[in-house]
């Protein structure tokens, strides 16, 4: 029934109402940017001899069926079909994503190791527990009483945290990198020692109280490697893209 609808929906919607819902959603920009990048990524890789085999193509599809679990052919048709696109549909998409990554390496895999000694505190972590509230007024109470040992860091969150799932965790965030905390909250957790409370610090989410258990210097892992990677491209594209708009 959802593939009947969904072709049933093609035949009711015309172009220009698709392109009236992305603006009326304020989604137009992004899909525009979205098809520049893509036409900007093409031509770099074809001035570069960049090419995609088969093999690589049919590796990647395979990785797909195998994470969305689809075992059977079949099964991957009808998935397709609920998606109301083709199989040639979905192998364009496998390979603009791949021609993506191949571009993106070629472009930066060099670059990665230099950036990240460049930049190297920002890849510390810190073992962080927190407690965001919306007012100043709890921020600080909570802080007294917490110093005065009336009620315990984790119990405090467990009851007044904003969030729920955090209120579950007492408090507990994991392992965040310095690169990825709003400037105030890196600045107040760094420039302290673990186990010593910090706060209130105020961002657009409420006003934190924090501690870190632990502080971990920056390690250049496959995950880090990957999340440079991704920045660097970012950040060439988006260069890329202010030239052809304005060229």
């Amino acid at each position: 029934m959802v593939a009947v609808a969904v072709r049933k929906s093609e035949t009711l919607i015309e172009a220009d109402e698709i392109v009236s819902d992305l603006k009326h959603t304020l989604r137009f920009r992004a899909v525009c940017d979205s098809v520049l990048h893509q036409k900007i990524i093409n031509q770099a890789a074809a001035s570069r001899n960049l090419i995609l085999t088969d093999e690589e193509v049919q590796e990647a599809v395979d990785s797909l069926r195998l994470e969305m679990r689809l075992e059977k052919a079949s099964d991957t048709l009808a998935w397709l079909e609920k998606q109301g696109i083709s199989p040639e549909d979905w192998e364009v998409g496998i390979r603009d994503r791949l021609l993506s990554k191949k571009l993106r390496n070629h472009l930066f895999e060099g670059d990665v190791e230099r950036h990240f000694n460049e930049n190297r505190l920002q890849f510390d972590k810190v073992l962080l527990y927190q407690i965001v509230v919306e007012n100043f007024e709890l921020a600080q109470e909570l802080f007294y009483q917490i110093e005065e040992s009336e009620i315990s860091f984790f119990e405090a969150a467990h009851h007044y945290d904003l969030d729920t799932g955090r209120r579950d965790r007492c408090g507990y965030e994991g392992l965040v990198a310095r690169q990825g905390l709003p400037a105030t909250i890196s600045a107040a957790l760094f420039n302290t020692s673990p186990g010593e409370l910090v706060g209130p610090v105020q961002t657009e989410a409420g006003y934190h109280l924090m501690f870190c258990k632990a502080v971990l210097s920056g390690e250049l892992t496959d995950e880090v490697r990957e999340s440079i990677l991704d920045s660097l491209f970012r950040e060439w594209l988006a260069g890329e893209l202010n030239h052809l708009l304005h060229s």
